[in-house]
């Protein structure tokens, strides 16, 4: 939902808007923040009943079963009661950032997290008169914080000093489509990324059992934090490339792009080597569990070394959001599930071996991230539609 809300959706809005400011449209960058709110709202609310409703059957799709099945409901019933503050916060948040501003949703979130991380022990053991909640409390405090957070930036917004303001202004279908044009393509995408990881571990799953679920599913945990840190890089992107397609600058939005991807490829292959060269170090902090660590070490020392690959199309991803055009991201996101999910399948058919099915997922990272490269500068961007 955080991937959705804020990287499809809301880098949908902050598209539309950074390029009505930069082509000078005012007026419509202001109408732009309803159009944006009720979106999230509408999906918000339409997130929240998939998930209360048919939670079992979709945790037991990817293995849950049993205590862990247990855990996984009674967290994700509260988090996803108050999935709705999540969408409103990330349409407000990206709002702001299309206006360029990146430092005020940043030092919301910070504050969020500031209040999250005594919560969060406070509502899962208790304390004092505070009862223990234990997995359910986890979710207690991130739903207590998102509302914390979406208040602070809903005040910057409705204060004034925000760049644009919500006004009461007539609702059009122009502004609906010029949101979701860019953002259910980019909702897809997302889609992509995490039904790729959720096969992925059914057939580690299937194959190993739950300790090689936990193995690979920490390992991987690491790669899906990569997305927060590239969405540093992305963010301002979206902003940056919006305003200078609309201001008609092609060439330096290009050099936008291509210079954010050369910092995303720099920091998620740092990050994928010395996960590769010390995995115990990262899956260590999780479990010492042999079997687990078995499988963790085997997907990072196979799959962290082509971290950059995915740095590198994760954000091009989100310059392309900024361009409005999103075919090529979202056609290497086929790729790289048609090659990680199926590839994946008949390797571990034919071998047996997870190491191989590991492979796989490699190559898939980096066939993913030089199509977005190669797509791009060779002027996908700028073809007549």
């Amino acid at each position: 939902m955080q991937m959705m809300s804020a990287g499809a959706i809301g880098g949908g809005i902050s598209s539309a808007v950074a390029r009505a400011l930069g082509a000078g449209r005012r007026a419509d960058a202001d109408a732009l923040v309803l159009h944006a709110l009720l979106i999230n709202l509408g999906l918000g609310i339409i997130a929240s009943a998939v998930f209360l409703a048919f939670g079992p059957p979709i945790y037991t799709a990817i293995g849950g079963r049993g205590a862990s099945l247990e855990a996984a409901l009674s967290y994700s019933n509260v988090v996803f009661a108050g999935n709705v503050l999540v969408w409103l916060l990330n349409a407000l948040a990206s709002v702001i950032r299309g206006t360029g501003n990146m430092l005020v949703p940043s030092l919301a979130v910070c504050l969020g997290i500031v209040v999250l991380v005594p919560l969060s022990p406070l509502f899962i053991f208790g304390w004092g008169p505070v009862p223990a909640f234990g997995v359910a409390g986890g979710g207690i405090a991130v739903v207590l914080t998102t509302a914390l957070t979406t208040a602070v930036l809903a005040w910057y917004v409705l204060s004034g000093r925000c760049v644009v303001r919500l006004r009461s202004a007539p609702l059009r279908g122009a502004f609906f489509a010029d949101i979701l044009r860019v953002g259910a393509v980019g909702a897809i995408s997302t889609l992509q990324t995490t039904l790729t990881v959720a096969l992925t571990t059914g057939l580690v799953g299937a194959h190993g059992g739950p300790d090689a679920v936990a193995g690979y599913g920490t390992g991987a945990r690491l790669e899906y934090l990569l997305i927060p840190l590239v969405f540093g890089l992305g963010a301002p992107m979206v902003a940056l490339v919006g305003t200078n397609i609309g201001a008609g600058q092609q060439k330096r939005a290009l050099r936008i792009a291509l210079i954010g991807g050369a910092l995303a490829f720099a920091i998620s292959e740092a990050v994928g080597l010395l996960a590769a060269i010390w995995p115990e170090a990262w899956l260590g902090l999780f479990g010492k569990d042999a079997h687990m660590l078995e499988a963790g070490v085997a997907y990072l020392r196979i799959v962290g070394p082509t971290y950059g690959f995915f740095g590198l199309g994760l954000s091009l991803y989100f310059a392309s959001q900024g361009a409005g055009r999103l075919g090529w991201p979202l056609l290497a996101g086929v790729f790289r599930l048609l090659i990680a999910v199926g590839g994946g399948w008949l390797v571990l058919a034919l071998t047996g071996s997870l190491a191989w099915t590991f492979a796989a997922l490699a190559l898939a990272l980096v066939v993913y991230g030089v199509t977005v490269v190669t797509a791009i500068t060779s002027g996908a961007w700028f073809r007549t539609r």
